[in-house]
């Protein structure tokens, strides 16, 4: 994938398709293969449009979305599908006033976009009051074929990428991973914490994440994966929440590695989510919570066996 970031640079016809693409769910890999297969029969090059920093970020400064990927993981994602091309705009207030006309106007005549692939329920343009009937009737005045893509269902309802945050949110781990395609996950750098897992035998990572921006599943414990910068990955238990137990006032996460004993402070782990085990608990004692630690051990040894 060749990552596009000036005007008149794609020497081809491309088919493309316009989209944040938080996720790179299961929906928005279909909607790339039926770009692809467009492509194919018009015998052009393949493009997904999209934009450096999430949309609602400069709409709304004052309620910023939590995503699902990074900048690097999302644009990492979107290699893996076999895209030609990712035309990677800077959506400003500029590009924000746009019309729908005007936007797929610009798409043909500065990256050479012939054809346009739109989600069935995708709207774009500076009020989103338009749709596909439209984005047809402006194409066929611009020169630009607008095709529409077909949904991809699946057993656990609708895709997208706000019904997976839901999901995520709501600790429906199962739900969420099944509906990208993959299991959610994060990266962090472990850092200092108040060691108190230590006196009950349950040494914690707590993790700074890269980005602040990244969204954390909901209050509760997890099975987990955990990659280190050595490669080796360990199962783990995670637990994502105020620490209630101990007073605490401040959300953290923090991960505790199975079967592993060495250092991890400064290092940078990444941590993949496969099941959910308990919402979190205030327990009335340390031995309460150790005896509480003990058993979601046991569960998150199951669950990892069979993931």
């Amino acid at each position: 994938m060749i990552t596009i970031g000036q005007p008149h640079s794609i020497p081809r016809p491309i088919v493309a398709t316009i989209g944040m693409f938080d996720g790179v769910h299961l929906g928005h890999r279909s909607l790339i293969e039926q770009v692809k297969q467009v492509a194919q029969d018009r015998k052009m090059a393949t493009a997904v449009v999209t934009f450096a920093c999430h949309p609602r970020q400069i709409l709304r400064p004052d309620a910023p979305l939590p995503l699902l990927n990074t900048q690097e993981e999302r644009m990492a994602l979107l290699d893996s599908t076999g895209i030609d091309y990712a035309i990677v705009l800077n959506f400003d207030s500029q590009l924000a006033q746009l019309s729908a006309h005007d936007f797929i106007a610009l798409l043909h005549t500065q990256y050479n976009v012939y054809t346009l692939c739109i989600g069935y329920d995708h709207r774009f343009g500076h009020n989103r009051s338009e749709g596909f009937q439209e984005y047809c009737a402006h194409g066929q005045e611009i020169g630009v074929e607008v095709v529409e893509a077909k949904p991809h269902i699946i057993e656990q309802g609708t895709i997208s990428s706000s019904n997976i945050r839901k999901s995520l949110m709501a600790c429906n781990i199962d739900i969420a991973n099944a509906m990208l395609g993959y299991k959610y996950r994060i990266s962090g750098t472990v850092i200092s914490g108040n060691q108190l897992g230590r006196t009950i035998g349950y040494p914690t990572a707590n993790i700074q994440l890269d980005n602040p921006h990244k969204l954390l599943p909901g209050s509760g414990a997890y099975a987990v994966k955990v990659k280190l910068n050595n490669g080796n990955t360990y199962g783990g238990m995670m637990n994502i929440g105020f620490r209630p137990t101990i007073g605490g006032e401040r959300l953290s996460a923090e991960v505790y590695l199975l079967d592993f004993s060495d250092n991890l402070y400064n290092q940078h782990i990444t941590i993949e989510f496969v099941a959910f085990i308990r919402k979190e608990e205030h327990f009335k004692s340390l031995e309460e919570l150790q005896r509480a630690l003990q058993a979601d051990e046991q569960t998150a040894r199951k669950l990892l066996i069979s993931s």
